[in-house]
């Protein structure tokens, strides 16, 4: 089992958190045809991304 240091673990909670409600988000948007919540999904999934992208340990 790999440890990782608190401010990893803090990043990687950070990931899920916005990960979860965009995928929500986008796909009940999608299912009821609504554009501000595909628009906010698709925000949050690109906020999620670009995190991962810039903070790698």
């Amino acid at each position: 089992m790999i440890v990782l240091p608190r401010s990893d673990r803090g990043m990687k909670r950070l990931l899920y958190a916005l990960l979860l409600p965009a995928t929500v988000l986008i796909v009940v948007g999608s299912l009821t045809e609504a554009l501000w919540l595909l628009g906010i999904g698709a925000w949050m999934l690109i906020g999620a991304l670009l995190i991962e992208l810039i903070y790698r340990p």
